[in-house]
């Protein structure tokens, strides 16, 4: 997967850290269990008196209850099907496509079920029984998941494992693996997962490590209890190893090979700072984990990246790939340095990125390290320079872009394009260009009817001449632009410069078919690389959006006038007032576009940035997927 990371302001798609208050880890200096230990205090409910009052924060246990309302507001899944607004569930989500099925926020939470799909409740991911429903466990937030009520059942309290797939278990009611993948069965009693045999339920891939570090947690926050509970399988009845060799080995494998995700970082932000006052320290951390655990900590950086390559250069953007770099425990991001100095880390393990925000016609050098999950940094790859071009290409200007795509079945398939520039467009300097099954050059241009124009807020649809769906809404037919599959990019051109794309250029992959493409209503400009994360995906032959676009570029009135902020300059504490009392995420952002905090509030409150440096930056606020931003002076 190709991820794009902006320098610039407001261009904002970058990964973030873990925002913690200055000083919070301070007291974790250790290592081993001494460590484990020093991390308890932390993050306990106890005022420890070797710790500072000025630095620790103090668990605030919010009771079972109130965690419906808190995932009903941040357990969102804003990271797979952004904006959707339906329940992120583990035992459910398909990261790579659509969703078998999804949950609205407590209209959807159990209830009764009797099969998978029909609502979802709180999984305790340490099983209640193990501490007998005694709290502060039973209302923990960091171990506490909204996940499919059926497929929590499935789990019961089975420990998590790797399963046997020529020993699943059979159970009625429910499909073995699940919809998204999720298993249960024996154990597979070889390679990391060897010892034990008895029966296990497995995540998908995508969760593991979310999943080892909930227990990391879970075994450190309740050091001084855990020996004293029921037996569970897991557990091996001490308080520092906590975990038998066979689930300890399990457990780190899936943390070191399932990095810390942008999911992770942000609940465990919005359980400290909105519920409970409490870090999970893997999350902010993850070197902690080996440094407790693994009887011989990990000192050995990884090989060097090699063989990186500038190309695909744009007004503002470069393409990079490189050849993996080799680690003895795994691999976990890259840090991408532009002309010798660090721009960002692209937090995951895929080895190519999109560097965007960059200069016209000019020159920039490249170098890329690695890092393994216990934070050693590689030495840097050979350096690689492209020039970015200067043809006058949008660069991400207000232009007007592609709205809708259907490639539905038989000839139905349509294209629409819409106005929102503010002003009306003449379409004589466009055209549409298709480039059929990746093939490296594009086929030959439509151009729009003579004296045609799009009127602002409004769009223009072409569609194939045999196309039956919503035929009172073309506006125009040609048999050539459509001929398009679900492999086949479209390009729309701007005096023959292309401005934006549905579809890679040179790739014949299927990114559409038979499937129908509305682009979000947050997306405001076209763009020259391809992001299915802008787009809401549909079944085949639907059309009920064409002909009308939703676009939410006029925001001002609806947000600017309800947030103000004071002081500004601010020294500490950033005083928010909403107007409008309702779920607010806050995003700051420095001069390099690098995005430095997030979180969400419902009521006007205080943020501390004491942490920040001195600086400009600019403060981002989003309602209801409307957003307006201020500047801020950090003093």
């Amino acid at each position: 997967m190709k991820h794009i990371y902006f320098l610039l302001l407001f261009t904002v798609t970058l990964t973030i850290s873990a925002q913690v208050p200055s000083g919070y880890y301070d007291h974790a200096t250790g290592t081993g269990y001494a460590l484990k230990t020093q991390l308890k205090k932390i993050i306990n409910d106890i005022d420890d008196p070797e710790i500072s009052n000025a630095i620790e924060e103090l668990h605030q246990d919010q009771g079972y209850n109130a965690m419906d309302g808190f995932i009903a507001t941040y357990d969102l899944d804003n990271y797979y099907e952004t904006g959707s607004n339906t329940i992120l569930d583990i035992y459910s989500e398909n990261p790579s496509g659509s969703d078998p099925y999804t949950y609205t926020p407590i209209a959807d939470e159990c209830g009764n079920y009797s099969g998978e799909g029909d609502c979802y409740n709180k999984e305790h991911v340490i099983p209640a029984s193990v501490f007998n429903d005694a709290t502060p466990m039973y209302s923990d937030a960091h171990e506490l998941l909204p996940t499919d009520g059926r497929v929590n059942g499935f789990r019961s309290n089975y420990p998590y494992g790797v399963v046997d797939e020529s020993q699943l278990l059979s159970q009625s009611g429910i499909s073995n693996p699940t919809q998204n993948g999720c298993k249960v069965g024996n154990n597979l009693n070889s390679g990391y997962s060897a010892g034990y045999s008895g029966i296990v339920f497995e995540p998908i891939d995508e969760f593991k490590g979310d999943v080892a570090r909930i227990y990391f947690y879970f075994a450190t926050r309740y050091e001084d209890q855990v020996s004293a509970w029921s037996a569970f399988d897991m557990f091996d009845g001490s308080n520092d190893k906590v975990f038998t060799d066979t689930f300890l080995s399990i457990l780190l494998n899936w943390h070191n090979n399932d990095p810390v995700s942008q999911k992770e970082i942000d609940r465990n932000n919005n359980i400290f700072y909105n519920h409970q006052n409490n870090r999970n320290p893997f999350i902010d951390h993850p070197e902690f984990v080996n440094q407790i655990w693994n009887a011989t900590p990990d000192t050995e950086a990884p090989s060097d990246p090699t063989n990186l390559v500038a190309s695909n250069p744009t007004d503002n953007t470069i393409d990079l790939n490189w050849t993996a770099s080799s680690d003895n425990v795994a691999v976990a991001s890259y840090d991408v340095y532009i002309n010798s100095a660090f721009s960002y880390n692209t937090g995951n393990t895929d080895t190519n990125t999109t560097v965007a925000g960059l200069l016209p016609n000019t020159n920039y050098c490249f170098t890329v390290k690695a890092r393994d999950t216990s934070n050693n940094e590689s030495g840097f790859s050979n350096q690689t320079c492209e020039t970015t071009t200067d043809n006058g290409s949008s660069g991400g200007d207000i232009d007007i872009f592609f709205s809708e795509y259907i490639e539905g079945s038989g000839s139905n398939k349509v294209l629409e394009i819409a106005n929102f520039t503010g002003a009306s467009v003449n379409l004589s300097s466009y055209t549409l260009k298709l480039s059929a099954n990746g093939n490296a050059s594009w086929g030959t241009p439509y151009s729009f009817p003579a004296g045609t124009s799009i009127a602002n807020q409004d769009v223009f649809v072409i569609a194939n001449g045999a196309s039956t769906v919503c035929t009172s809404e073309y506006d125009d037919l040609n048999n050539t632009i459509t001929s398009f599959n679900g492999n086949d990019a479209i390009g729309l051109f701007k005096n023959d410069v292309l401005i934006d794309i549905l579809g890679d250029f040179n790739s014949s992959a299927n990114y559409a078919q038979n499937t129908t493409l509305v682009r979000k209503p947050t997306v405001d400009r076209p763009t020259t690389t391809f992001d299915i994360s802008e787009w809401n995906s549909f079944g085949s032959n639907n059309c009920d959006d064409l002909g009308t676009h939703n676009q939410t570029l006029n925001i001002d009135s609806y947000v600017e006038n309800k947030v103000s902020i004071y002081p500004n300059p601010v020294k500490s504490n950033l005083n928010i007032n909403l107007g409008n009392q309702q779920p607010t995420t806050i995003e700051i952002f420095d001069v390099l576009g690098k995005r430095v905090h997030i979180s969400t509030i419902s009521t006007s409150r205080s943020i501390n940035l004491q942490n920040l440096k001195t600086g400009i930056y600019i403060i981002k606020f989003t309602q209801n997927n409307k957003t307006v931003s201020k500047k801020m002076i950090k003093s």
